[in-house]
């Protein structure tokens, strides 16, 4: 990878947020009684990814903490790298152990394998149901109608996809927009100086999956910022 790659500059606007946070809310949750949430936790791994991988690493702990008195959250994490090495962890209940695997992983060059990602996400939820896939990548270097196709599948089971895009290339942009969309979830670019933001959205949709809209709505409560502006639409929804 070559060491002069510049980080991306662009953040999310106030709007894209905004909107993000609605969909989110919007977005059904399915959790029988008794069960924790579970969130499937999808990652491009390969060489563009290196700069920001330490940022995604250190965000989970957080993810992780505030679905404790919900009930907890199951993780699983699902990357790919290199020559179509794909692969996925068991279902996680530990924030340590989910950081453990994470920082052991080391990126490679390679292309994208978001559709087996979506394959695999599938697969999961139809053994017993994934709350959310959360995927973090950069760009897109699929055929974009067959990415939809999956992602209509996930919505058709329930498990909408909440995108993370890294620096917001345009034409990978609007390809990660459809797949939000059609799976029934949401997209939201951002960019090595967003941490706080990214943080702030990653444990949003894990509250979400833990416990559902009302939970949403009481995190926004106690931390403020940019979920704090779901409350008012929130109100009186179940």
């Amino acid at each position: 990878m070559s060491g002069d790659r510049k980080l991306p500059t662009e953040r999310s606007s106030s709007n894209e947020v905004d909107a993000f946070l609605q969909k989110v809310a919007a977005a059904p949750t399915v959790r029988a009684p008794g069960q924790r949430g579970r969130l499937l936790f999808g990652i491009d791994a390969t060489a563009s990814r290196e700069p920001t991988w330490d940022l995604a690493c250190q965000l989970q702990a957080e993810m992780f903490a505030e679905t404790k008195n919900l009930g907890g959250l199951e993780i699983q994490l699902c990357f790919y790298r290199g020559f179509r090495e794909l692969r996925a962890s068991p279902w996680l209940t530990s924030s340590d152990e989910l950081i453990r695997r994470m920082v052991k992983v080391r990126c490679l060059a390679g292309q994208t394998q978001i559709g087996r990602i979506l394959r695999h996400t599938i697969k999961e939820t139809k053994a017993r149901k994934v709350n959310a896939l959360v995927f973090v990548g950069d760009v897109v270097e699929e055929d974009v109608d067959a990415l939809g196709h999956l992602a209509g599948q996930l919505g058709l089971v329930g498990t909408p996809a909440f995108i993370f895009h890294e620096g917001g290339e345009p034409i990978s942009r609007r390809a990660f927009q459809q797949v939000a969309k059609l799976s029934g979830g949401a997209y939201c670019s951002f960019d090595a100086g967003s941490a706080r933001q990214l943080r702030e959205l990653l444990t949003a949709v894990a509250v979400f999956s833990a416990g559902g809209r009302l939970a949403l709505q009481d995190y926004g409560k106690r931390h403020g910022g940019k979920v704090l502006q779901l409350t008012d639409q929130l109100h009186g929804r179940r």
